[in-house]
Protein backbone atom coordinates (compact mmCIF):
# COMPACT_ATOMS: atom_id res chain seq x y z
CA UNK A 1 0.00 0.00 0.00
CA UNK A 2 1.51 3.87 -1.00
CA UNK A 3 2.94 5.29 2.06
CA UNK A 4 0.19 8.36 1.70
CA UNK A 5 -2.78 5.77 2.27
CA UNK A 6 -3.83 6.29 6.03
CA UNK A 7 -1.52 3.81 8.24
CA UNK A 8 -2.56 0.40 8.67
CA UNK A 9 -1.81 -0.27 12.31
CA UNK A 10 -1.23 -4.06 11.85
CA UNK A 11 1.21 -3.73 8.52
CA UNK A 12 4.24 -3.66 10.26
CA UNK A 13 4.01 -6.22 13.45
CA UNK A 14 6.90 -5.58 16.01
CA UNK A 15 9.90 -7.61 15.43
CA UNK A 16 10.35 -10.30 18.34
CA UNK A 17 13.86 -8.69 19.19
CA UNK A 18 12.10 -4.99 19.21
CA UNK A 19 9.49 -5.84 22.01
CA UNK A 20 12.30 -7.48 23.80
CA UNK A 21 13.69 -4.09 23.81
CA UNK A 22 10.71 -2.52 24.91
CA UNK A 23 10.07 -4.26 27.81
CA UNK A 24 13.33 -3.61 28.82
CA UNK A 25 13.14 -0.35 28.13
CA UNK A 26 9.66 -0.63 30.10
CA UNK A 27 11.52 -2.01 33.06
CA UNK A 28 14.07 0.65 33.27
CA UNK A 29 16.86 -2.16 32.35
CA UNK A 30 20.16 -2.11 30.91
CA UNK A 31 21.30 -4.84 28.46
CA UNK A 32 24.47 -5.57 30.88
CA UNK A 33 21.68 -6.14 33.97
CA UNK A 34 19.19 -8.12 31.61
CA UNK A 35 21.64 -10.44 30.33
CA UNK A 36 22.95 -10.79 33.82
CA UNK A 37 19.48 -12.04 34.76
CA UNK A 38 19.46 -14.49 31.87
CA UNK A 39 22.71 -15.86 32.77
CA UNK A 40 24.32 -13.96 29.62
CA UNK A 41 26.72 -11.59 27.89
CA UNK A 42 25.28 -7.98 27.08
CA UNK A 43 26.14 -9.26 23.23
CA UNK A 44 23.30 -11.82 23.36
CA UNK A 45 21.09 -9.36 24.42
CA UNK A 46 21.86 -6.90 22.08
CA UNK A 47 21.50 -9.93 18.73
CA UNK A 48 18.15 -10.67 20.41
CA UNK A 49 17.26 -7.15 20.07
CA UNK A 50 18.84 -6.23 16.49
CA UNK A 51 17.76 -9.76 15.04
CA UNK A 52 20.85 -11.09 14.47
CA UNK A 53 20.04 -13.67 16.22
CA UNK A 54 17.04 -16.20 15.83
CA UNK A 55 14.24 -15.87 18.00
CA UNK A 56 15.41 -18.22 21.06
CA UNK A 57 13.79 -21.49 21.96
CA UNK A 58 10.57 -21.92 24.39
CA UNK A 59 12.99 -21.86 27.86
CA UNK A 60 14.74 -19.05 26.94
CA UNK A 61 11.39 -17.05 26.04
CA UNK A 62 9.71 -18.07 28.97
CA UNK A 63 12.96 -17.17 31.23
CA UNK A 64 12.92 -13.92 29.17
CA UNK A 65 8.89 -13.35 29.84
CA UNK A 66 9.55 -13.85 33.51
CA UNK A 67 12.39 -11.49 33.77
CA UNK A 68 10.36 -8.65 32.10
CA UNK A 69 7.84 -9.31 34.04
CA UNK A 70 5.09 -10.34 30.60
CA UNK A 71 2.22 -11.38 31.94
CA UNK A 72 0.89 -12.53 28.39
CA UNK A 73 3.44 -15.10 26.71
CA UNK A 74 1.59 -13.80 23.04
CA UNK A 75 2.93 -9.89 24.19
CA UNK A 76 6.44 -11.20 23.68
CA UNK A 77 6.37 -13.30 20.51
CA UNK A 78 3.77 -11.19 18.82
CA UNK A 79 2.81 -13.24 15.53
CA UNK A 80 4.22 -16.79 15.33
CA UNK A 81 2.70 -17.74 12.21
CA UNK A 82 5.87 -19.05 10.70
CA UNK A 83 6.40 -21.43 14.38
CA UNK A 84 5.25 -24.09 15.40
CA UNK A 85 2.14 -24.14 18.22
CA UNK A 86 0.93 -21.62 16.13
CA UNK A 87 -2.54 -22.40 17.66
CA UNK A 88 -1.69 -20.73 21.32
CA UNK A 89 -1.64 -17.32 20.02
CA UNK A 90 -4.52 -15.13 18.45
CA UNK A 91 -4.32 -12.89 15.52
CA UNK A 92 -5.23 -9.02 15.77
CA UNK A 93 -8.44 -7.69 16.31
CA UNK A 94 -11.07 -6.73 18.50
CA UNK A 95 -12.75 -9.37 20.94
CA UNK A 96 -15.87 -8.80 19.74
CA UNK A 97 -14.71 -8.59 15.99
CA UNK A 98 -16.58 -12.05 15.47
CA UNK A 99 -19.84 -11.24 16.75
CA UNK A 100 -20.03 -8.33 14.65
CA UNK A 101 -18.64 -10.26 11.55
CA UNK A 102 -21.19 -13.34 12.10
CA UNK A 103 -24.29 -10.13 12.14
CA UNK A 104 -23.04 -8.48 8.77
CA UNK A 105 -22.81 -11.96 7.47
CA UNK A 106 -26.29 -13.81 8.02
CA UNK A 107 -29.32 -13.00 6.84
CA UNK A 108 -32.30 -13.85 9.61
CA UNK A 109 -35.40 -15.62 8.01
CA UNK A 110 -38.30 -13.05 7.83
CA UNK A 111 -40.44 -15.45 10.16
CA UNK A 112 -37.79 -15.76 12.85
CA UNK A 113 -39.43 -13.18 15.38
CA UNK A 114 -40.80 -10.11 14.85
CA UNK A 115 -39.03 -6.99 14.04
CA UNK A 116 -38.96 -4.12 16.83
CA UNK A 117 -40.56 -0.83 15.95
CA UNK A 118 -39.41 1.85 14.47
CA UNK A 119 -40.08 4.04 17.40
CA UNK A 120 -37.72 1.42 19.43
CA UNK A 121 -34.82 1.10 16.23
CA UNK A 122 -34.57 5.20 16.72
CA UNK A 123 -33.77 4.76 20.52
CA UNK A 124 -31.68 2.07 20.34
CA UNK A 125 -29.72 3.82 17.78
CA UNK A 126 -29.79 7.00 19.65
CA UNK A 127 -28.98 5.75 22.91
CA UNK A 128 -25.70 3.74 20.77
CA UNK A 129 -24.29 7.08 19.46
CA UNK A 130 -24.56 8.81 22.51
CA UNK A 131 -22.56 5.28 24.06
CA UNK A 132 -19.86 5.66 21.38
CA UNK A 133 -19.60 8.78 22.10
CA UNK A 134 -19.29 9.72 25.49
CA UNK A 135 -16.70 5.65 25.79
CA UNK A 136 -13.36 5.75 26.49
CA UNK A 137 -13.44 2.36 24.31
CA UNK A 138 -16.26 3.06 22.01
CA UNK A 139 -15.29 -0.13 19.87
CA UNK A 140 -15.85 -2.21 22.94
CA UNK A 141 -19.31 -0.20 23.70
CA UNK A 142 -20.19 -0.76 19.67
CA UNK A 143 -19.35 -4.20 19.66
CA UNK A 144 -21.76 -5.13 22.69
CA UNK A 145 -24.29 -3.28 20.88
CA UNK A 146 -24.02 -3.92 17.02
CA UNK A 147 -25.15 -7.33 16.60
CA UNK A 148 -28.22 -7.07 17.78
CA UNK A 149 -28.51 -3.52 16.12
CA UNK A 150 -27.92 -5.06 12.41
CA UNK A 151 -30.33 -8.17 12.85
CA UNK A 152 -33.13 -5.82 14.52
CA UNK A 153 -32.23 -3.51 10.80
CA UNK A 154 -32.84 -6.76 8.77
CA UNK A 155 -35.86 -7.57 10.30
CA UNK A 156 -37.55 -3.75 10.03
CA UNK A 157 -36.61 -3.90 6.65
CA UNK A 158 -38.11 -6.98 5.60
CA UNK A 159 -41.12 -6.87 7.57
CA UNK A 160 -41.91 -2.95 6.31
CA UNK A 161 -45.77 -3.16 5.53
CA UNK A 162 -45.86 0.12 3.16
CA UNK A 163 -43.25 1.88 0.68
CA UNK A 164 -43.18 4.94 3.70
CA UNK A 165 -42.63 2.28 6.46
CA UNK A 166 -39.84 0.54 4.25
CA UNK A 167 -38.29 4.04 3.49
CA UNK A 168 -37.63 4.86 7.11
CA UNK A 169 -36.53 1.15 8.04
CA UNK A 170 -34.08 2.08 5.49
CA UNK A 171 -32.61 4.71 6.73
CA UNK A 172 -32.39 3.18 10.18
CA UNK A 173 -30.31 0.19 8.42
CA UNK A 174 -28.06 2.97 6.60
CA UNK A 175 -27.54 4.61 10.33
CA UNK A 176 -26.68 1.30 11.51
CA UNK A 177 -24.70 0.47 8.73
CA UNK A 178 -22.67 3.48 9.86
CA UNK A 179 -22.19 2.72 13.28
CA UNK A 180 -20.88 -0.48 12.24
CA UNK A 181 -17.89 1.07 10.05
CA UNK A 182 -16.91 3.20 13.15
CA UNK A 183 -16.24 -0.41 14.36
CA UNK A 184 -14.65 -1.84 11.69
CA UNK A 185 -12.42 0.71 10.45
CA UNK A 186 -8.71 -0.17 11.24
CA UNK A 187 -9.90 -3.91 11.97
CA UNK A 188 -8.10 -6.47 10.40
CA UNK A 189 -10.90 -7.72 7.91
CA UNK A 190 -10.71 -5.07 4.94
CA UNK A 191 -13.33 -6.89 2.99
CA UNK A 192 -15.42 -6.38 5.68
CA UNK A 193 -15.07 -2.67 5.47
CA UNK A 194 -15.83 -2.25 2.57
CA UNK A 195 -19.12 -4.21 2.39
CA UNK A 196 -20.43 -2.43 5.22
CA UNK A 197 -19.94 0.80 3.08
CA UNK A 198 -21.77 -0.61 0.16
CA UNK A 199 -24.14 -2.02 2.44
CA UNK A 200 -24.63 1.47 3.89
CA UNK A 201 -24.47 3.20 0.60
CA UNK A 202 -27.48 0.61 -0.66
CA UNK A 203 -29.51 1.26 2.18
CA UNK A 204 -29.08 4.99 1.94
CA UNK A 205 -30.00 5.17 -1.86
CA UNK A 206 -33.15 3.05 -1.41
CA UNK A 207 -34.36 5.16 1.22
CA UNK A 208 -34.22 8.27 -1.10
CA UNK A 209 -32.86 10.08 2.30
CA UNK A 210 -30.30 13.23 1.69
CA UNK A 211 -29.55 13.13 4.84
CA UNK A 212 -28.56 9.28 4.97
CA UNK A 213 -27.18 9.20 1.28
CA UNK A 214 -24.58 12.07 2.65
CA UNK A 215 -23.67 9.90 5.75
CA UNK A 216 -23.17 7.10 3.31
CA UNK A 217 -21.00 9.19 0.78
CA UNK A 218 -18.77 10.58 3.62
CA UNK A 219 -17.90 6.94 5.14
CA UNK A 220 -17.01 5.77 1.66
CA UNK A 221 -15.06 8.84 0.51
CA UNK A 222 -13.05 7.93 3.67
CA UNK A 223 -12.73 4.09 2.53
CA UNK A 224 -11.61 5.32 -0.50
CA UNK A 225 -9.05 8.03 0.81
CA UNK A 226 -7.61 5.82 3.14
CA UNK A 227 -6.82 3.09 0.61
CA UNK A 228 -3.92 5.28 -1.11
CA UNK A 229 -3.36 7.69 -3.63
CA UNK A 230 -4.79 5.09 -6.22
CA UNK A 231 -8.34 5.35 -4.97
CA UNK A 232 -8.47 9.18 -4.48
CA UNK A 233 -9.90 9.73 -7.61
CA UNK A 234 -13.06 7.56 -6.31
CA UNK A 235 -13.26 9.38 -3.07
CA UNK A 236 -13.65 12.57 -5.09
CA UNK A 237 -16.61 11.07 -6.99
CA UNK A 238 -18.33 9.66 -4.36
CA UNK A 239 -18.19 13.16 -2.78
CA UNK A 240 -19.04 15.71 -6.09
CA UNK A 241 -22.39 13.21 -6.58
CA UNK A 242 -23.30 14.05 -3.14
CA UNK A 243 -23.00 17.77 -2.69
CA UNK A 244 -24.45 17.94 -6.62
CA UNK A 245 -27.37 16.36 -4.96
CA UNK A 246 -27.24 18.51 -1.50
CA UNK A 247 -26.19 21.73 -2.35
CA UNK A 248 -29.02 23.36 -4.78
CA UNK A 249 -31.44 23.14 -1.01
CA UNK A 250 -28.93 23.52 1.18
CA UNK A 251 -30.26 27.03 2.36
CA UNK A 252 -33.59 25.84 3.61
CA UNK A 253 -32.66 22.20 4.30
CA UNK A 254 -32.22 21.02 7.99
CA UNK A 255 -29.60 21.11 10.04
CA UNK A 256 -28.41 17.83 9.70
CA UNK A 257 -28.32 17.85 5.80
CA UNK A 258 -26.33 21.20 6.17
CA UNK A 259 -23.49 19.58 8.91
CA UNK A 260 -23.21 16.35 5.92
CA UNK A 261 -22.89 18.80 3.86
CA UNK A 262 -20.24 20.85 5.55
CA UNK A 263 -18.59 17.51 6.42
CA UNK A 264 -18.19 16.30 2.65
CA UNK A 265 -16.67 19.69 2.00
CA UNK A 266 -14.00 18.46 4.48
CA UNK A 267 -13.45 15.28 3.09
CA UNK A 268 -12.80 17.03 -0.64
CA UNK A 269 -10.24 19.13 1.07
CA UNK A 270 -8.53 16.16 3.05
CA UNK A 271 -8.26 14.48 -0.06
CA UNK A 272 -7.08 17.77 -1.78
CA UNK A 273 -4.40 17.74 1.12
CA UNK A 274 -3.24 14.34 0.38
CA UNK A 275 -2.44 15.22 -2.95
CA UNK A 276 -0.62 18.36 -1.67
CA UNK A 277 -3.13 20.60 -3.49
CA UNK A 278 -2.80 23.58 -1.03
CA UNK A 279 -4.88 25.81 -2.33
CA UNK A 280 -7.90 23.70 -3.09
CA UNK A 281 -7.63 21.90 0.35
CA UNK A 282 -7.93 25.41 2.20
CA UNK A 283 -10.50 26.31 0.14
CA UNK A 284 -12.36 23.42 0.72
CA UNK A 285 -11.92 23.95 4.63
CA UNK A 286 -13.05 27.32 4.30
CA UNK A 287 -16.23 26.25 2.36
CA UNK A 288 -16.59 23.91 5.22
CA UNK A 289 -16.53 26.19 8.05
CA UNK A 290 -18.91 29.13 6.69
CA UNK A 291 -21.37 26.03 7.09
CA UNK A 292 -19.96 25.29 10.54
CA UNK A 293 -20.56 28.97 11.48
CA UNK A 294 -23.99 29.09 10.58
CA UNK A 295 -25.17 25.86 12.79
CA UNK A 296 -25.90 26.89 16.49
CA UNK A 297 -22.99 27.05 18.95
CA UNK A 298 -23.96 23.69 20.83
CA UNK A 299 -24.59 21.73 17.64
CA UNK A 300 -22.72 18.48 17.10
CA UNK A 301 -23.22 16.15 13.66
CA UNK A 302 -23.20 12.72 15.87
CA UNK A 303 -21.82 10.79 12.80
CA UNK A 304 -19.57 12.67 11.46
CA UNK A 305 -18.85 15.22 14.41
CA UNK A 306 -19.15 18.16 12.13
CA UNK A 307 -19.64 21.50 14.14
CA UNK A 308 -17.84 24.51 15.22
CA UNK A 309 -16.09 22.77 17.87
CA UNK A 310 -14.31 20.35 15.49
CA UNK A 311 -13.16 22.89 12.42
CA UNK A 312 -9.69 23.48 14.45
CA UNK A 313 -9.27 19.47 14.50
CA UNK A 314 -10.11 19.40 10.83
CA UNK A 315 -7.48 22.82 10.05
CA UNK A 316 -4.77 20.57 11.94
CA UNK A 317 -5.23 17.46 9.34
CA UNK A 318 -5.35 19.75 6.29
CA UNK A 319 -1.78 20.99 7.63
CA UNK A 320 -0.58 17.98 8.83
CA UNK A 321 -1.21 16.15 5.52
CA UNK A 322 0.10 18.79 3.61
CA UNK A 323 3.64 18.39 5.19
CA UNK A 324 3.53 21.82 6.43
CA UNK A 325 5.42 21.30 9.86
CA UNK A 326 5.17 25.22 10.82
CA UNK A 327 1.66 25.72 9.97
CA UNK A 328 0.32 22.63 11.38
CA UNK A 329 2.25 23.53 14.84
CA UNK A 330 0.37 26.83 14.39
CA UNK A 331 -3.07 25.23 14.16
CA UNK A 332 -2.33 22.81 16.94
CA UNK A 333 -1.43 25.03 19.16
CA UNK A 334 -4.43 26.65 18.12
CA UNK A 335 -6.93 23.92 18.30
CA UNK A 336 -8.99 23.49 21.44
CA UNK A 337 -9.97 19.59 21.83
CA UNK A 338 -11.97 19.95 24.96
CA UNK A 339 -14.25 22.00 23.18
CA UNK A 340 -15.31 18.44 21.31
CA UNK A 341 -17.94 16.46 23.32
CA UNK A 342 -16.96 12.93 21.76
CA UNK A 343 -14.31 11.42 24.01
CA UNK A 344 -12.84 9.20 21.13
CA UNK A 345 -13.23 12.11 18.79
CA UNK A 346 -10.72 13.96 20.78
CA UNK A 347 -8.61 10.92 20.92
CA UNK A 348 -8.08 11.55 17.33
CA UNK A 349 -7.45 15.43 17.31
CA UNK A 350 -5.05 14.45 20.02
CA UNK A 351 -3.53 12.25 17.38
CA UNK A 352 -3.48 14.62 15.09
CA UNK A 353 -2.03 16.95 17.07
CA UNK A 354 0.74 14.62 17.94
CA UNK A 355 1.11 14.34 13.97
CA UNK A 356 2.28 17.71 13.50
CA UNK A 357 4.13 18.11 16.59
CA UNK A 358 6.24 14.72 14.58
CA UNK A 359 6.55 16.63 11.86
CA UNK A 360 8.03 19.39 12.81
CA UNK A 361 10.69 17.60 15.12
CA UNK A 362 9.01 18.42 18.60
CA UNK A 363 8.90 14.43 19.67
CA UNK A 364 8.90 14.86 23.12
CA UNK A 365 5.62 16.95 22.61
CA UNK A 366 4.04 14.44 20.59
CA UNK A 367 4.57 11.81 22.60
CA UNK A 368 3.18 13.44 25.74
CA UNK A 369 0.13 14.57 23.60
CA UNK A 370 -0.77 10.68 22.47
CA UNK A 371 -0.79 10.19 26.34
CA UNK A 372 -3.38 12.92 26.45
CA UNK A 373 -5.38 11.23 23.37
CA UNK A 374 -4.78 7.85 25.39
CA UNK A 375 -6.13 9.04 28.68
CA UNK A 376 -9.36 10.55 26.47
CA UNK A 377 -10.00 7.10 24.62
CA UNK A 378 -7.91 4.13 25.00
CA UNK A 379 -9.28 2.38 21.78
CA UNK A 380 -8.56 5.05 19.43
CA UNK A 381 -4.68 5.14 19.86
CA UNK A 382 -4.71 1.55 19.84
CA UNK A 383 -6.34 1.51 16.73
CA UNK A 384 -4.91 4.27 14.94
CA UNK A 385 -1.83 3.66 12.57
CA UNK A 386 -0.28 7.22 13.03
CA UNK A 387 -0.38 6.75 16.44
CA UNK A 388 1.28 2.93 16.74
CA UNK A 389 3.99 4.52 14.19
CA UNK A 390 4.96 7.30 16.06
CA UNK A 391 5.13 5.16 19.09
CA UNK A 392 7.01 2.36 17.65
CA UNK A 393 9.32 4.66 16.10
CA UNK A 394 10.28 6.39 19.67
CA UNK A 395 10.61 2.94 21.03
CA UNK A 396 13.94 3.18 19.38
CA UNK A 397 15.00 6.39 20.39
CA UNK A 398 18.66 7.78 21.29
CA UNK A 399 16.97 9.71 24.43
CA UNK A 400 16.43 7.21 27.72
CA UNK A 401 13.47 9.33 28.92
CA UNK A 402 11.52 9.11 25.42
CA UNK A 403 12.34 5.80 25.00
CA UNK A 404 11.14 4.63 28.54
CA UNK A 405 7.92 6.76 28.24
CA UNK A 406 7.33 5.36 24.47
CA UNK A 407 7.65 1.71 25.60
CA UNK A 408 5.21 2.44 28.50
CA UNK A 409 2.65 4.05 26.22
CA UNK A 410 3.37 0.74 23.49
CA UNK A 411 2.56 -1.49 26.60
CA UNK A 412 -0.76 0.45 27.17
CA UNK A 413 -2.11 0.54 23.89
CA UNK A 414 -1.36 -2.57 23.30
CA UNK A 415 1.19 -2.88 20.31
CA UNK A 416 2.59 -5.59 21.88
CA UNK A 417 -0.51 -7.86 21.44
CA UNK A 418 -0.21 -7.01 17.59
Amino acid sequence: MSSDATPDPYNNPVAFGQRVQIYRNRRGMTREQLAGLLGHHSSWVKKIETGTMRMPRLPEILRLAEVLRVRRLNDLVGDVSAEPHTDLFLGPGHDRLAAVRAALTTYPAPGIREAPTQTYMRAALDAAWAARHEAPNHRETLGTLLPGLIRDAQLSVRQADTGADRRSALILQAETFALAQFFVAYQPDPSLLWRVAERGMAAAQESEDLHAIGVASWLSAQAHRDSGPGHYDEADDVVTQALRLLEPGLEDAPLDVQAITGALRVEAGLTAAKRRQTGSAWGWWDRADRISRQLPPSYFHRVTSFSRAVMGAHSVTVAVELRAGGESVRQANQAEADAIPSRPRRARHRIEQARAYYLDGQQETALATLEQAHAAAPETVRYNGYARSIVLEETTSRMPDRRQRASQLAVDIGLLAA
